[in-house]
């Protein structure tokens, strides 16, 4: 039996700009195969009745997914008052109504209750697992699906008007894990109502933004020409939020093959009382990330090594 072929080594984040009707694994489908390439992952879930900015790791970038999907998000929803439905969302059945229509002094009032940090039960149409299932999969059987609330944290929630008494539109800026479907739903509760998600758009993911999102039809323009080296955005956009420290050429080989580099030989470019013990770095030289690092004993000591080979012009893909 034949091998199956890898396809293209590309290393880099591409920023999609997530139409609706698609999963996020559906679009990391779509852009394995505009690309050809061998290795692809994204950056944080977005349901398909939701749009906007989906970061798409290549190659090596699959290292720092992780760094993105704790990262902080942006939204812009719309929330319809008078109904809630099974998803929380417009794609559910209607399962309870009101008549209450909160006006906007009402909706300015309770917005401080869903700031900070908050508990929240996340929807039963999730991809929570509960005893090895995901509660979605049980919603959809006719299970009853029962989950925990968690501790999250929503830094900033702005009221930003209404087209008419029956819908609200709102900016969330939140930390990993929150539902934005969950916080509609508690906040019209708070109101004396109902409601649930009618449009969802994601702006912003982790360093990803609108303004750097391209669209798969764009992409799919772009195939894998030299234009594509324009999209591709480097591997350390991941790493945006976390100390960087500049190396030589020496010292990131020593880095590369597994060995530990004095943090003095970097402290000129980084000062050391920024770096505590055992937080991550990202080891550099010039613009390229070599190796996820942290300090220990005021040595730097790889954790995640990237792999490129910049003989071959990898440098150049990696950093348009």
């Amino acid at each position: 039996m034949a091998r199956k072929r890898k396809g293209r080594p590309i290393d880099g984040w591409l920023s999609i700009d997530k139409p609706l009707g698609l999963s996020s694994a559906q679009v990391v489908g779509k852009v394995r195969r505009l690309l050809d390439a061998d290795k692809v992952g994204h950056g944080g879930t977005l349901d398909p009745l939701a749009s906007g900015v989906l970061p798409i790791a290549l190659g090596e970038a699959t290292k720092t997914v992780q760094y993105v999907m704790d990262g902080a998000k942006t939204y812009r929803c719309t929330v319809r008052w008078g109904e809630a439905t099974s998803t929380e969302d417009r794609e559910g059945e209607v399962i309870a109504t009101s008549d209450v229509r909160p006006d906007e002094a009402a909706i300015l009032a309770v917005l401080p209750r869903f700031t900070g940090e908050i508990e929240q039960v996340p929807p039963a149409f999730s991809a929570i697992k509960v005893n090895g299932e995901r509660a979605y999969d049980l919603a959809r059987a006719g299970e009853a699906v029962e989950l925990k609330s968690r501790l999250v944290r929503i830094d900033r929630l702005s009221y930003l008007g209404s087209s008419d008494p029956d819908h609200a539109e709102f900016e969330v800026h939140c930390g990993k894990g929150t539902y934005i479907r969950s916080l509609a739903r508690d906040i019209a509760l708070a109101l004396g109502t109902v409601g649930h998600i009618a449009a969802l758009r994601r702006t912003a993911c982790g360093p990803f933004t609108e303004a750097q999102s391209i669209s798969l039809e764009t992409l799919e323009t772009v195939g894998q020409g030299p234009t594509l080296r324009s999209c591709l955005l480097p591997i350390a956009t991941a790493l945006d939020d976390i100390p960087a420290l500049a190396l030589s050429e020496a010292d990131a080989r020593r880095l590369q093959s597994g060995g530990p580099v004095p943090l003095a030989r970097a402290a000129s470019s980084h000062p050391q009382a920024e770096i505590a013990s055992g937080i991550p770095c990202r080891a550099m030289v010039g613009e390229l990330l070599v190796a996820l690092v942290r300090i220990e004993s005021g040595m730097i000591r790889p954790v995640r090594v990237m792999t490129l080979d910049r003989s071959e012009g990898a440098d150049d893909v990696d950093h348009p």
